[in-house]
């Protein structure tokens, strides 16, 4: 009773301590791969926090609304940076075993993302601009050739790990040998994670500008993007490198090198985007149904040959 009482208790912990990490690092994680891009090139840059001053400076101002605006401009932005919020809660970062280990399902998470999508398509068709309406239909567009490749690529990760459950996948992927089937899941997965799954590329899905959101609806859209911007490359981590994770019930030291490990794969995961930056101005959304169909190629070879393999075995 007491045993359990107190692996309860960890993993509370450990899921608090996760949202709080994953809070403060998703807008760093945008301004290091903001900084890794200018090094590169051999210029100067902006600290990686600048996105947090720039969050906190809009959150002390006032946001301005049209006259006889509805309720969606007003309540979208928290609405859709909570469930961004929750679908990163659920996507395992240091350990394994945290509270909502059970509710962590990867279908969940890909429908937490697509919320935050629609509200953000809402408020740009509320703005009643004309670069609002073009650029929602343009992020609703894609979403046909992303959904294939999505669930082809869900199908292919649930072979190896008995379902759809993020924490017992990983757990699955760490047992099995890496071969060619998880490397083409893991391709399609980058694919997928650098289009946004349907829409522009990184970071965010909509401009600020389309949204005409001010003050602190600006900075919640700003840290939601941010946000999606962190699921996406935390489901890249752990599905390409699910070693380094505490287990379930492990002590603080085990979760201090799980942390250590898992901030060391997300700065070499921040490099690798700064590194896919020139490729930006080919994943236009008119690029980007090819791009996404090459992604659903590679979800759907390495569904096969994990199918083959289990049947051989």
């Amino acid at each position: 009773m007491i045993a359990a009482l107190l692996a309860g208790l960890g993993a509370l912990l450990a899921q608090t301590l996760h949202v709080a990490l994953v809070l403060a690092l998703a807008p760093l994680l945008i301004g290091l791969v903001a900084w890794f891009a200018m090094r590169l090139l051999g210029a100067r840059a902006a600290p990686p926090w600048q996105g947090w001053r720039r969050i906190a400076v809009l959150l002390r101002k006032r946001p301005l609304l049209v006259e006889g605006a509805g309720p969606i401009p007003r309540i979208a932005p928290a609405l859709a940076c909570a469930a961004t919020l929750l679908a990163a809660a659920l996507v395992p970062g240091f350990a394994r075993g945290m509270a909502l280990a059970p509710l962590a399902d990867l279908l969940l998470v890909l429908a937490l993302l697509g919320l935050a999508l629609a509200l953000r398509v809402l408020v740009a068709l509320e703005a009643g601009s004309m670069a609002g309406g073009i650029a929602a239909g343009r992020a609703f567009a894609l979403l046909p050739f992303a959904a294939p490749a999505l669930i082809l690529l869900v199908l292919a990760l649930g072979m190896v790990g008995g379902g759809s459950n993020l924490d017992a996948m990983l757990g699955a992927l760490r047992e099995a040998p890496p071969g060619l089937p998880m490397m083409l899941a893991v391709a399609a997965l980058a694919v997928l994670a650098l289009c946004g799954a349907g829409q522009p590329p990184l970071p965010q899905a909509l401009p600020d500008t389309v949204l005409e959101a001010s003050g602190r609806h600006l900075a919640l859209w700003q840290l939601q993007g941010a946000l999606q911007t962190m699921v996406w490359v935390m489901l890249l981590v752990a599905i390409a490198c699910p070693w380094g994770m505490a287990e379930r019930g492990a002590g603080p030291l085990a979760w201090l090198l799980g942390l250590l490990l898992w901030c060391g794969k997300l700065a070499l995961a921040a490099l690798g985007l700064a590194l896919a930056q020139p490729l930006a101005p080919r994943l236009s959304v008119f690029r980007a149904p090819e791009i996404l169909g090459g992604a659903m190629l590679l979800a759907a070879l390495a569904g096969a040959l994990l199918f083959l393999a289990m049947g051989l075995a």
